[in-house]
């Protein structure tokens, strides 16, 4: 069965939106109403130049380069270190055991702290300071102890440190915290360097001293050997009669 009516559409669809070209008289119309800014009364070449001002610096941001530069410039150790928030009795915690050791906590800001390194020797560090950062100074290199701190604060995270002028990353800091003290290694440096004259000295020292027991025991022996005659000729003239000299025997013939 079949319906009486069935509408079937054939073909493609109308496109009723064709290019058309403006008409002549509407192109003249736009050409004349067209907007034309008008002229400046004075020409720009007349006027005097604008002075350019220049920004001060704040006071305060200054006063906080300059002291970056005193830390850097004042401390044998200077390390940098990621900093995740923690609460502030772990923080006080952490300041009290760092200072038992003369070792400060300097809390500084990416803004201060990357247009000082740029202009400085320690421009390396620049790649550090991204995140949050923290400064950890000291005048002296307490690098093993810094560490056995950080051991039990998980939210500071070492990235490197500058130790005597000279940069350093984490594995190096550790490496240099298993090294003896100044005073152990200038002590063994001593004994080094004082073993191998000695060792000199005795190797020049043997062959006079082995010469002369040698010439002192010869001695002894001639000695002993002279004594031992005078005693034996001795005794002969109180046993037996003295003989005659070659001498005289030749005169009795």
């Amino acid at each position: 069965w079949l319906p009486a009516l069935q509408l079937v559409r054939r073909g493609s669809k109308a496109v009723t939106r064709h290019w058309k070209a403006m008409h002549f008289q509407r192109q003249k119309l736009m050409a004349v109403t067209e907007y034309v800014a008008p002229r400046p009364a004075i020409p720009p070449r007349c006027l005097a130049p604008r002075k350019e001002t220049v920004e001060k610096e704040d006071g305060y941001r200054l006063l906080l380069q300059r002291q970056v530069q005193e830390v850097f410039r004042d401390s044998r150790m200077v390390a940098v270190c990621q900093y995740n928030s923690m609460p502030d009795e772990e923080v006080v915690l952490m300041r009290h055991y760092l200072r038992k050791h003369n070792i400060e906590v300097k809390f500084v800001l990416n803004e201060i702290v990357r247009p000082v390194l740029s202009q400085s020797k320690y421009k390396n560090l620049l790649p550090l300071f991204v995140a949050r950062n923290i400064l950890l100074v000291s005048p002296e290199t307490k690098a093993k102890e810094m560490l056995r701190v950080l051991k039990g604060v998980p939210q500071v995270n070492l990235l490197g440190a500058c130790i005597d002028d000279t940069i350093l990353s984490r594995r190096g800091v550790e490496n240099f915290a298993k090294l003896p003290s100044l005073e152990a290694t200038q002590g063994q440096t001593v004994g080094a360097l004082a073993l191998l004259p000695s060792q000199t000295s005795s190797l020049l020292q043997r062959g006079p001293a082995h010469l002369t027991a040698l010439l002192d025991q010869h001695l002894h022996r001639l000695r002993d050997g002279d004594t031992g005659g005078d005693t034996e000729s001795t005794g002969g003239d109180t046993e037996s009669p003295a003989k005659p000299s070659p001498a005289q025997s030749s005169e009795a013939h």
